[in-house]
């Protein structure tokens, strides 16, 4: 099977996936479960590209256990909160299920499909590693292995913390300025971002590798303008108020750094 064939079979295969997620979420009244599906939907298409690449073995081997770690921590996070909200649905979805009253439906079934497709696209570096038949790893794929540890590491700390920060009943109201969340407003977007530059390295050497860079610039599109911290930081002014435009004006926004001084 040809790349580009496996390819759209994976397509076709989150496709599906997407049909089905549909299904439930109209059943429960929560299209959060998306992102659930959005994040586990990686695991299915990095097992199909395994078995189907013909690639270095050693290198199919590594490339797919770091999708499937990192895949099912995500998802596994994002069924907590998801699931934790149920049967409230999260406030975007809510939001667009007012914008398209009357057409709920249909909207969420070809906004799903869109999931699909963005899925699809984000999975062509793991695809191209898979035809990669160098037999030694390179010092492109040991980076690439070195940036995933380093973001799979620092996106769990950054969702434990917050999830503690949460858990405390002490801190409602409040903005969590604790851990990495001292250094950046958004820390678990940056090292979730990271994983697609790490992503991109390890898929750096093979045939049209250099195009991959197109998955960590689209993944950093979407986490600075659309549905990242632009609707995270609305929420959190509606909730936390005067306290979170401090912590704007005192925090940087993605990447951890030192608080600016001689903030009012």
């Amino acid at each position: 099977m040809s790349g580009f064939q496996l390819f759209l079979t994976g397509l076709g295969l989150v496709s599906l996936l997407m049909v089905v997620v549909w299904v439930i979420a109209v059943r429960i009244k929560n299209a959060g479960i998306v992102d659930i599906a959005w994040a586990m939907g990686f695991v299915p298409l990095a097992l199909l590209y395994r078995l189907f690449g013909d690639g270095d073995p050693k290198r199919q081997n590594l490339i797919t256990l770091m999708v499937v770690v990192w895949s099912i921590r995500l998802g596994i996070h994002l069924w907590k909160r998801v699931m934790g909200h149920h049967p409230e649905e999260d406030g975007r979805y809510r939001e667009l299920r007012r914008a398209v009253a009357g057409h709920e439906n249909f909207f969420f079934f070809w906004f799903f499909q869109a999931q699909a497709l963005l899925l699809a696209l984000l999975s062509i570096p793991i695809l191209l590693a898979n035809f990669d038949t160098r037999i030694q790893l390179g010092w492109c794929d040991l980076l690439g292995v070195s940036v995933w540890l380093i973001a799979i590491c620092g996106e769990s700390l950054a969702d434990r913390q917050l999830d503690a920060f949460k858990a405390d009943p002490a801190n409602g109201g409040k903005v969590c300025e604790s851990g990495l969340w001292y250094y950046s407003r958004h820390p678990n977007y940056f090292f979730e971002w990271l994983i697609w530059v790490a992503f991109f390295l390890f898929a750096f050497p093979a045939p049209w590798g250099w195009t991959m860079f197109f998955a960590p610039a689209l993944m950093l599109f979407f986490l600075l303008r659309v549905t990242g911290i632009p609707y995270t930081e609305q929420q959190s002014l509606r909730s936390r108020g005067e306290a979170y435009r401090r912590y704007q004006q005192s925090t940087s926004a993605f990447v951890p750094w030192f608080k600016r001084k001689n903030v009012a």
